[in-house]
């Protein structure tokens, strides 16, 4: 029986391996999905896991996306580009490190029907996905990036690879058509954001990264002032499709059942 792994770090939110092991019985593929809590010095010893064979493919999520790096043998151009991976596995005896974060934001975009170009996009976080969401946004022509991070060093940092990036301090509120939360603040039930929603006006779309719980109350303030929301769940289905097809060379179906599996 084949054997694959969600890594994080909180873990418990993930429906990684609803999603995947559901696939699993669908496609009566002979592998079973399981998530995993680690720590940073845990990362060596999982994949050489896969090196031995006893796993045989993980999804990254956060904070590891750019830490599991240093530890594979070859980036895939996707991966390269974002220097962002969550998807691992062997091939020819090397270890590769993928990235389906970027076309599974794209696709969810798309699918919601909502039009990046000429956009002004405003980022909140600096993390692991972060990357892969500004190369999609720059793929769909968004008019401009403006982002920020409770810790400005690392805002910066991402400045210094994509130099289209406006940088602002955190708690200041730009003009924008979309925002993004792509921080953490919203796995917790009190976590949330400081926005002055009154003054932000209405029909812009409220995007968080977030897919569990379903509505955070950054989508939940947003809606009481007229304003579009939508969660990651498309986002995580998009991603998780391509890692399952890239494991498995079997691409699964994104049905009706597929996405009311993960409500």
């Amino acid at each position: 029986m084949k054997k694959y792994l969600v890594i994080g770090n909180p873990i418990e939110h993930s429906l990684s391996p609803k999603l995947h092991n559901y696939w699993f019985k669908r496609n009566n593929i002979n592998a079973i999905y399981d998530k995993k809590k680690i720590d940073k010095s845990d990362i060596k010893e999982i994949i050489s896991n896969i090196k031995n064979g006893k796993i045989d493919g993980i999804n990254v999520t956060v904070p590891f996306k750019q830490s599991v790096i240093r530890f594979l043998d070859e980036l895939s151009l996707e991966a390269k580009e974002a220097q962002s991976v969550n998807t691992i596995y062997k091939e020819n005896n090397k270890i590769l490190g993928h990235n389906t974060d970027t076309i599974g934001f794209e696709l969810a975009i798309r699918k919601k029907g909502y039009d990046v170009k000429d956009k002004k996009i405003f980022i909140l976080g600096a993390g692991g996905v972060v990357p892969s969401i500004i190369l999609a946004l720059r793929k769909m022509k968004a008019a401009k990036i403006i982002l920020s991070n409770r810790t400005r060093k690392k805002a910066e940092e991402l400045k210094n690879k994509f130099s289209e990036l406006e940088i602002i301090d955190w708690g200041k509120t730009p003009e924008f058509n979309m925002i993004i939360n792509a921080t953490s603040l919203g796995l917790k039930e009190n976590d949330e954001i400081k926005l002055n929603y009154k003054d932000l006006g209405t029909d812009k779309l409220f995007y968080d990264v977030i897919y569990n719980p379903k509505q955070t109350k950054f989508l939940i303030k947003a809606k009481e002032f007229k304003n579009q929301t939508e969660n990651g769940k498309m986002m995580f289905i998009y991603q998780a499709h391509q890692a399952f097809t890239i494991w498995n060379k079997v691409m699964p179906k994104i049905d009706e059942e597929t996405i009311k599996l993960l409500d």
